[in-house]
């Protein structure tokens, strides 16, 4: 399938100019419908231009009217001459400047809604350090007490999938980390050495003596 342009300027631009719905946006740009959400409401994506996809040719008008039409309907992108850019498949995150302030929140609220979640993913899924996150964990962030735990979704951080991911992952390993546990405690159980009988103190020794006539 064909790689859509500026997938979030291009959803800004069908959230004010169309009447499209939120899943139908999100399918077509390949964002979840929070994050279009988001955008409508104001959250997402403030002060971004708007991409028309009918001026590159991704998309025609007659197709948008005829989703707008039917609530039902998927848009299908258009055969295009432009090139595109190349898919990236390795390399670190890249987070917009006006973006990275908002990691901090981001961490606060994976760590209050998502304390599975090790540090490490949570370093991969937005792409910040894992001192960052230590030191919103024990506290001792610079700017802790301005901080607002706010989902990184809507943030724009990731995508609901990544999340989603990454949060099944981290509890399958922690199941199988329980289940190990808990397999391992009667086995040690069993190991253990039985305790050697107790013996008898000197006062229960004079139970077997022969009484002394006085």
């Amino acid at each position: 399938m064909a790689q859509l342009l500026m997938p979030k300027a291009t959803a800004v631009w069908l959230v004010e100019n169309t009447t499209l719905s939120f899943e139908q946006i999100a399918e077509f740009c390949g964002l979840h419908a929070l994050e279009v959400q988001g955008i409508a409401d104001g959250e997402v994506a403030q002060g971004m231009l708007g991409l028309d996809p009918t001026v590159n040719g991704q998309l025609s008008k007659e197709e948008i009217a005829r989703c707008e039409a039917d609530p039902t309907a998927r848009l299908k992108m258009q055969k295009t001459t432009i090139p595109l850019p190349a898919t990236r498949t390795k390399g670190p995150r890249y987070t917009p400047v006006a973006k990275r302030q908002d990691k901090p929140d981001a961490v606060a609220w994976l760590i209050r809604h998502h304390p599975e979640l090790t540090d490490a993913q949570v370093s991969k899924l937005i792409g910040t350090t894992k001192q960052t996150i230590a030191a919103v964990r024990d506290r001792s962030h610079w700017n802790f007490a301005n901080l607002r735990p706010r989902d990184p979704v809507l943030l724009g951080l990731c995508t609901q999938g990544d999340l989603n991911a990454a949060v099944l992952r981290a509890r399958k390993a922690i199941e199988k980390t329980t289940g190990a546990k808990e397999e391992a405690a009667p086995t040690a159980e069993a190991a253990k050495p039985e305790e050697p009988p107790r013996r008898g103190s000197l006062s229960d020794l004079g139970k077997f003596l022969p009484e002394q006539n006085s």
